[in-house]
């Protein structure tokens, strides 16, 4: 394996990124469309057209330079950036439309060789030109990255000659209009000949914006470069620095070369004014053969990148490599691809998709570079650093260009984004290195917490049972685990609180660990600790006054009453710190013959109010347990019924009409009620039957009342106390 790794050719900055980046830019709309921007926009026009399209590529260009130098890049290259920062499934969603519109524009680039080379040799067959020129792009691409970089290197030269040859144009008089007459700003009368009735500056911007794109050509070569951190940040600026600087020189000379219907009529221009007509012909066709093998080139390296990360199917295919290190998989199937497209034969109708995709591309990738700069984690240390307005900058233009290009079709474009993440969101991907997104959502919970810190002693509206559960038998703890599941379950917590002794040498973090992934699989946020203590009550009170401080802590502890417990030295001191600490208690005592049933019928029961039926806000120690009893009812889809023992017949008009009111206040649905007049304990012994009987709980709650209770329902019993933080009237 080593061996094979030397054989592989790593490029530098010149050939690797500069090259394919500057020949992607300088392509037909530099020969065949330039003189049109000009003829309807003006000097000035056309100026800031070229001014404000290279505007948007250089800041995107500036925010793909800070994130790679802050990352070490493998290959795919803007793929690669957004999946290293957001994951494989944004990265993906952009990764697959985007190959999809590379394997398009090499078509298109073939089709526009296609048509220059019929104007020097018109009586030749449009299809079988285009079959040979694709097969020698896919020939080069094929034999090896190096062998492409070398033809550019011939195009670059052809490329070269043809603007020497407008130079010579210009040093023996092609520039024979005075400035003060050059057409400074047009009057964009569109071309009746060329099939455009009449055309506004956004029109004409977005018939030249496409020229500037095309500045991940030297990114999309990342997992073959040298040094990736210097070559692409490097290689990209000065290939839009230099293309910058052409395309405002040419602008000038066509200004000055010919009149407004000259250039507004004939697309040929360029050539008929140029020095020698034939370079600017060879120059055309080098220009679209080095944009379809550079976008041949990199679009499989996308392909490569995305099934080395099997975010594709047969992934292991696609990322298969040549001895030499080439993605020669990857490359027969992008070739099969764009040969499919090649038959479609007219791609006017999504042609705008390359472009767009290629704006979305960069959107995101200085959403990446804004997301980075907000979070401000230590993490973020780019070698190359650039202005947070300039992100900002880059996204907004990159919008504003996509809706001016074609609002239909950008929503579209976007529309498929969202389908594809939507896909690759279902497919579990597993991410082979660490992304920015778990920072990203701590940062939030921070920003949340801040925010809120002042305000949390008041939450009935967003309470939700975020339960601790002390465990020292760990079995114990699995046979209560979907009752805790149904309380929790679907926006709560539980916070396993693993109590151990000192001298245990168990497994019982381990199991711990595998309960708390238990709960998480069931849908229910669960995390774990362990404390170590000889004394039970201790191990969990410190526990609790620990996490006082913390802004996601406990607002329930469940204890669960077994019959090894000591209730006297084990719970009733938890019991007893909770009501200090303002933090609510369910104690659990499931029925050893009857469990928790069919999970049908859930009875609450309201303490006498003689004398104080008003309902107000307080309601007394009966929020928390109608709370975890509608939970229940929604998670087992069972049946509430409120009951109410009184000492007087002439309350019992008072107690259903308190119980009624309770019902329409709490937004409780067919719950049923009862009211009884007697005894309590022999009211309980005779009461309707239930799954589980809820009782509230005094402070100094005996056992030998919960053993009594529970013996006289029959049925498994839970008794709670309250925080004082809840309410279900909220």
């Amino acid at each position: 394996m080593k061996a094979v790794e030397k054989d592989i050719k790593k490029f530098g900055t010149f050939g690797g990124v500069f090259t394919p980046t500057l020949l992607t830019i300088l392509g037909v709309i530099m020969y065949l469309r330039l003189g049109w921007v000009v003829g309807n926009a003006g000097l000035l026009g056309a100026w800031l057209i070229i001014i404000v399209s290279f505007l948007i590529t250089l800041c995107t260009a500036l925010s793909m330079s800070a994130i790679t130098t802050n990352i070490r890049i493998g290959a795919g290259g803007a793929y690669a950036i957004i999946s290293q920062s957001l994951g494989l499934e944004v990265g993906g969603s952009l990764g697959i439309p985007r190959y999809i519109s590379q394997g398009l524009a090499v078509t298109m680039y073939i089709f526009g060789f296609r048509e220059g080379w019929l104007t020097i040799f018109p009586g030749h067959e449009p299809f079988l030109v285009d079959i040979l020129v694709f097969g020698v792009l896919l020939t080069i691409a094929y034999i090896s990255a190096d062998l492409a970089i070398k033809t550019q290197f011939f195009i670059m030269v052809i490329i070269i000659l043809s603007l020497f040859s407008i130079v010579l144009a210009a040093y023996y008089g092609s520039m024979y209009i005075p400035v003060e007459d050059a057409i400074r700003w047009g009057t964009f009368k569109g071309s009746i000949e060329n099939g455009f009735t009449g055309s506004d500056f956004w029109l004409v911007f977005a018939v030249f914006f496409p020229a500037a794109t095309g500045i991940m050509a030297g990114a999309n070569m990342s997992g073959e470069l040298a040094n990736p951190k210097k070559s692409i940040p490097q290689g990209t600026l000065w290939a839009i620095g230099v293309s910058f600087l052409i395309y405002m020189v040419l602008a000038y000379w066509l200004a000055r070369t010919a009149t407004e219907q000259e250039l507004i009529s004939n697309y040929n221009i360029i050539v008929e004014k140029s020095y020698v007509g034939p370079l600017i012909v060879a120059g055309i066709l080098g220009a679209t053969f080095s944009s379809a093998l550079a976008s041949l080139v990199g679009s499989s390296r996308i392909l490569f990148a995305m099934g080395e990360h099997r975010v594709l199917p047969y992934g292991d295919f696609l990322s298969g490599k040549s001895t030499n290190g080439q993605p020669r998989n990857a490359m027969v199937v992008t070739g099969v691809i764009i040969f499919a497209t090649m038959l479609l034969r007219d791609l006017n109708a999504i042609a705008p998709l390359v472009t767009l995709f290629f704006l979305i591309t960069y959107a995101m990738i200085n959403i990446v570079v804004i997301i980075e700069q907000r979070l401000g984690l230590i993490s973020y240390r780019p070698i190359f650093k650039v202005y947070k307005w300039i992100p900002w900058l880059g996204l907004s233009s990159s919008v504003l260009a996509m809706f001016i290009i074609n609002p239909t079709i950008s929503l579209v474009s976007i529309s498929i984004v969202f389908v594809v993440y939507w896909f690759l969101a279902r497919q579990n991907l597993e991410t082979p290195f660490e992304d920015v997104r778990s920072g990203l959502f701590v940062s939030f919970a921070e920003w949340a917490a801040k925010h809120t810190w002042g305000m949390k002693s008041m939450q009935q509206r967003a309470w939700k049972p975020n339960l601790m559960v002390p465990i020292r038998d760990i079995h114990g703890a699995k046979g209560n685990f979907q009752f805790l599941r149904n309380i929790a379950k679907p926006k709560g917590s539980i916070k396993l609180l693993g109590i151990e002794p000192f001298s245990e040498k168990t497994g019982f973090r381990d199991e711990l660990a595998n309960l708390s992934e238990s709960f998480r699989k069931k849908g229910v946020f669960s995390s774990w600790t362990v404390i170590h203590s000889d004394d039970f009550a201790q191990g969990v009170n410190y526990g609790n006054q620990a996490l006082q401080g913390a802004f996601f802590k406990p607002n329930i502890v469940f204890l669960n009453l077994q019959e090894h417990d000591d209730y006297e030295t084990e719970l009733r001191p938890v019991i007893k710190e909770c009501i200090r600490l303002e933090i609510g208690v369910l104690l659990y005592l499931s029925h050893p013959m009857a469990q928790l049933g069919q999970r049908n019928m859930i009875n609450v029961w309201v303490r006498d109010r003689k004398d104080n039926w008003d309902l107000g806000w307080d309601i007394g120690n009966l929020d928390l347990s109608i709370l975890v009893a509608y939970k229940l009812k929604k998670n087992w889809d069972a049946n509430i019924r409120l009951i109410i023992v009184i000492d007087e017949e002439g309350e019992k008009e008072n107690a259903q009409q308190f119980l009624l009111t309770l019902i329409n206040l709490a937004r409780l649905p067919e719950t049923l009620t009862e009211v009884y007049v007697g005894s309590f304990k022999e009211i309980v012994e005779k009461s309707p039957v239930a799954d589980l009987n809820i009782f509230g709980m005094e402070g100094n709650l005996q056992f030998e009342f919960v053993k009594e209770i529970s013996a006289k329902t029959g049925s498994s019993c839970l008794f709670v106390k309250d925080s004082g933080h809840e309410s279900i009237l909220a």
